[in-house]
């Protein structure tokens, strides 16, 4: 692993602490396991090529039943082309059903869609952007705890992912001039498990009076 990988890393891990200081009643943590698949001129057309194992961490900060902003970390091995991949990512949620972990008498659920963008990094393609949007299914298992499908496309603005540059056959087969070929492409499968870190008594106001309580007594 590079150093510059290891500070994007870092960043990245240093970015999810510093959100986690957001409210918690409103905030979702999460991890994802999954696959990772690239589209390029090594495959220019399977959504599935050679797929290889991920991970991913996020945070998501719901701002209402309808809507969020989450950010990720992510992590896989690209197996077609031998390298490891990862992604610090930002993206915008919608989701099609008001949808709360917080359980009551029912079971929410909600298909949803995502965008964003991202800062990827590969061995040898470096630093690069991408756009991420993706559509999932999510639905709260229990009070506080929630499961999720996702599949996504990362857009990528590079087209080094291969260590192919533009077109390489000279004999000029139209598929060599498809969608895939002006830049490379990788997507993500995954199912998460997501849950909130909520203590109900830090929102009740018998407990602030307590804290001030407290506060008086040390003065």
């Amino acid at each position: 692993m590079t150093s510059a990988m290891k500070r994007a890393i870092a960043i990245a891990i240093l970015s999810l602490l510093a959100l986690s200081a957001l409210p918690q009643r409103s905030a979702d943590y999460g991890i994802s396991a999954g696959m990772v698949t690239y589209l390029g001129e090594k495959n220019p057309l399977s959504p599935f090529f050679r797929p290889g194992p991920a991970a991913q961490l996020f945070y998501r900060y719901n701002l209402n039943p309808r809507q969020a902003v989450r950010a990720n970390l992510l992590g896989g091995y690209m197996s077609p082309l031998k390298s490891f991949v990862g992604e610090l990512g930002a993206t915008y949620e919608f989701n099609f059903f008001p949808y709360s972990t917080f359980r009551s008498r029912h079971i929410d659920y909600t298909p949803y869609i995502a965008g964003g963008a991202a800062l990827s990094m590969m061995s040898q393609a470096g630093p690069f952007l991408s756009v991420p949007f993706s559509a999932g299914f999510k639905v709260n298992v229990a009070n506080q705890v929630g499961v999720e499908i996702e599949y996504g496309f990362r857009k990528t603005f590079t087209d080094k992912l291969d260590g192919q540059l533009g077109i390489t056959d000279p004999g000029g087969d139209p598929v060599d001039n498809t969608w895939t070929h002006n830049n490379d492409w990788y997507s993500f499968l995954g199912v998460s498990v997501t849950w909130k870190m909520y203590n109900r008594l830090a929102g009740c106001p018998a407990f602030a009076e307590m804290g001030k309580d407290k506060n008086r007594k040390r003065k």
